[in-house]
């Protein structure tokens, strides 16, 4: 026991979300190639990553045409200051992803991943609403949510995991109950509307998941109460901010969640399969209304000072770019819907194991639920069994989920389902 703690203390890598002592008997696996939906550890062993390396990885890894944009803008220019300079690149993708939205935002604010992402839209709020003659200092949430581990991210979270520790030094939200079914959503806008009646002049903005919260167990609930929730906000002059960090870029079906929620967001946040998983990149998008009212004199105090040192960074964008031309020119979302009915006839026969409940699916996202198992964390033993399976399939909790990148085929979605079943069969 000694040997082994001393062994991962004296590394140099502190992973993350992670409790080292379990690499006691698990330790990390040294990943030197990846082609496609597989990954290649130190001696040869194939693993399909059926979550896309967090979700990122939309068009597996390698991907031949990435590369070759990539390597074709590492020979041009690697990154350039955002303030006061440009690049062609960064102009031609805001262009572009302005256009895949439908015009329907106008500005785009880059940052270089998730949670950094959402510090952006919460402080655009509260300035904005600041600038206006309102101070809003707090912000609302839905039950089970999450939106990152920095701090401003984890204030307007609600899974405990990751928040409780830091409780002390996070800003106040408040929160409002999530409806996972049709029946509960009279309830739970009774909720928002007390708290709206009580807060409503002092909340800057709503922040949700749209349709589905990742993190907090891949639970999925209806456009009908998101729509009428941001309705009810917008009465109160409360910004609605939409975290599609996860859920964008297809992988609720459509190219981007708001489209089948009716609300346009006044804030929208981008990242994870933004670059298809080979740099770090995010962005806010937003509108010209909002924007206007941080126009003015340096003096005023209005400007909007919040910078990355490597905001827009020039590869990245390349990549990003990269991936648009993909969905563009490989009708992706139809691609998608076939390869969706394949998975699902899939993931209905588990329905055989005792062990399995709560199946669900939205998309290109696919769940359900260890129950039944005398293991104090069944999530961890199903992870170290799919692993021998040649599978990468890391838990949330004992949620068990497939966000698989969207090329992958018919042969190896029946790998990943045979192997499940195996290790079903053993726990």
């Amino acid at each position: 026991m000694e040997f082994f703690m001393q062994k991962y203390i004296s590394s140099p890598i502190w992973h993350p979300c992670t409790q080292h002592k379990d690499h006691e008997m698990l330790p990390p696996i040294l990943i030197k190639s990846g082609k496609g939906v597989y990954l290649y550890d130190s001696e040869d062993r194939a693993y399909i990553d059926c979550i896309s390396s967090w979700w990122v990885n939309l068009f597996g890894h390698s991907h031949p045409y990435i590369n070759s944009k990539l390597q074709e803008q590492a020979q041009k220019l690697e990154h350039v200051i955002l303030a006061g300079f440009s690049h062609t690149g960064i102009v031609q993708y805001s262009q572009r992803l302005l256009q895949v939205l439908n015009h329907q935002f106008d500005k785009c604010f880059y940052a270089d991943n998730g949670s950094s992402a959402i510090e952006v839209a919460l402080k655009m709020s509260f300035h904005k609403h600041l600038i206006l003659g309102e101070k809003r200092e707090k912000f609302l949430t839905l039950s089970n949510s999450y939106h990152g581990e920095t701090l401003g991210a984890l204030s307007v979270g609600d899974v405990g995991l990751y928040k409780d520790t830091y409780s002390p030094l996070l800003f106040q939200t408040l929160t409002t109950p999530t409806p996972y079914s049709e029946d509960l959503i009279p309830q739970a806008l009774e909720a928002l509307r007390g708290i709206l009646q009580k807060e409503g002049a002092n909340i800057s903005a709503f922040i949700l998941e749209p349709l589905l919260q990742c993190a907090g167990g891949m639970k999925i609930y209806s456009p009908l109460y998101i729509q009428e929730a941001c309705r009810l906000c917008k009465d109160y002059g409360i910004d609605i901010i939409f975290d599609e960090i996860a859920v964008g870029f297809g992988r609720v079906g459509s190219l981007f969640a708001f489209e089948q929620c009716g609300v346009i967001p006044d804030f929208l946040c981008l990242s994870k399969g933004i670059t298809a998983g080979y740099l770090p990149l995010s962005v806010v998008v937003t509108h010209n209304k909002i924007f206007e009212v941080f126009y003015d004199d340096y003096e005023s105090q209005k400007a909007f000072l919040h910078s990355h040192s490597y905001t827009g960074n020039a590869l990245a964008i390349a990549c990003a770019n990269a991936t648009l031309d993909i969905f563009e020119n490989e009708n992706i979302l139809e691609g998608n819907k076939l390869k969706r009915e394949f998975i699902l006839s899939h993931l209905q026969s588990l329905r055989e194991f005792e062990i399995v409940e709560n199946i669900r699916s939205l998309g290109m996202i696919f769940a359900f639920d260890l129950c039944n198992l005398p293991y104090k964390r069944a999530g961890f033993e199903f992870y170290k069994h799919a692993l021998k399976e040649g599978l990468l399939l890391r838990p949330l909790g004992n949620t068990i989920y497939f966000m698989p990148p969207y090329i992958i085929n018919e042969e190896e979605i029946s790998l990943v389902f045979e192997g499940i079943k195996r290790v079903l069969t053993r726990l």
